[in-house]
């Protein structure tokens, strides 16, 4: 009983991180129509669509968390992310309700909340890496410096393709 207590309280830790997140996004989206009018608009169908992120993050969460249960290792191995987008992508292509309201959300504003906690998790394991080697921290600069040129690069040529600039 006391194991599935724990788990309750982890699946609301998890959904309250997740309304976190859906509040980010909502409020990325709104500082985006300052800047910029013609972006996205924030409409019900917007809300739907968080909803229907938030629920799908969930069942993947949860789909992860009984896996990890079973006796299959592939299956104990398998990321959460994983599970959340074949969750996602299993109910988009059931119905098409889904993916309309999940496009009233602006792409943008998704990706700000989603790097923040890639960057929260990677920090957490920061006292893993350091137990490695300090030559991992100069690998790491020069892996981080080169994506980044590199991906500036190719924004750039495709941008000068497209005639934006």
């Amino acid at each position: 009983m006391q194991n599935q207590h724990y788990s309750m309280r982890e699946f609301k830790k998890h959904a309250l991180i997740l309304l976190l997140s859906v509040a980010l996004i909502l409020f990325t989206q709104q500082i985006k129509l300052v800047k910029y009018p013609d972006a996205t608009p924030i409409t019900g169908t917007t809300f739907v669509g968080l909803a229907v992120l938030w629920a799908f993050s969930l069942l993947g969460i949860w789909v992860s968390k009984a896996t990890k249960r079973t006796k299959i290792g592939f299956l104990q191995e398998f990321p959460t992310l994983g599970w959340v987008s074949i969750v996602s992508l299993v109910f988009c292509l059931a119905s098409d309700f889904f993916v309309q309201a999940i496009s009233a959300v602006d792409f943008l504003s998704i990706t700000t909340p989603i790097l923040t906690f890639a960057g929260i998790s990677v920090a957490d394991s920061l006292a893993d890496l350091s137990k490695t080697s300090w030559k991992i921290a100069i690998v790491a600069v020069f892996v981080f410096s080169g994506a980044y040129v590199l991906t500036s690069l190719v924004a750039q040529l495709g941008l000068m393709l497209s005639g934006a600039l």
